[in-house]
């Protein structure tokens, strides 16, 4: 009995000692939004970082005039090329804002125009809206080059490894 309470006590000690660290993550911080006509219904469009670079990393927020209790949306992402994604993606509350839809911590691969597609269901019926959106070239030197200089320290390490095999091996011949 004394066990099961000294554990039961540990775990409760570690779900609210961890509890804090969720808490820890930044709310979104929105410095941009674009409006986007969605049928009867007018969306907010927000992003965490602006102007938006492709590769970069960033959250998006959807909030439709109204809030989104009773309501249902989809999206669908159009590259530059053209190339519309495979599938639908539904319009979830953001992990981090709960009173919105959004994108947490998502990254536009290819710089060029993509096209956000959204069809959005209410009270007021369904509508289709879509938002161009301008991505600019990958900052930083391109990505060969960042992976060349990333992998010089593992050919350090792999000489510093064989030279050491070579020097403390023995000697065979005698």
């Amino acid at each position: 009995m004394r066990k099961t309470v000294v554990a039961l006590l540990g775990v409760v000690g570690l779900l609210f000692g961890t509890a804090g660290t969720a808490l820890a993550y930044e709310p979104v911080n929105v410095v941009h939004t674009e409006q986007v006509q969605v049928g009867p219904y007018a969306l907010t469009v927000g992003f965490s970082t602006w102007p938006v670079k492709a590769l970069q990393s960033l959250d998006f927020t959807f909030v439709p005039d109204g809030g989104i209790e009773g309501k249902s949306g989809t999206l669908s992402l159009v590259r530059p090329t053209g190339k519309r994604s495979s599938r639908l993606e539904p319009l979830v509350r953001h992990p981090r804002k709960l009173d919105v839809w959004g994108l947490d911590v998502r990254a536009l691969p290819d710089p060029g125009d993509w096209k956000f597609v959204f069809a959005v269901t209410g009270p007021d019926g369904p509508g289709e809206g879509e938002l161009v959106l301008p991505v600019q070239e990958q900052p930083g030197p391109p990505m060969g080059v960042s992976w060349a200089i990333s992998t010089v320290p593992l050919f350090g390490l792999v000489a510093l490894i064989v030279i050491a095999w070579r020097r403390t091996r023995e000697d065979t011949s005698v």
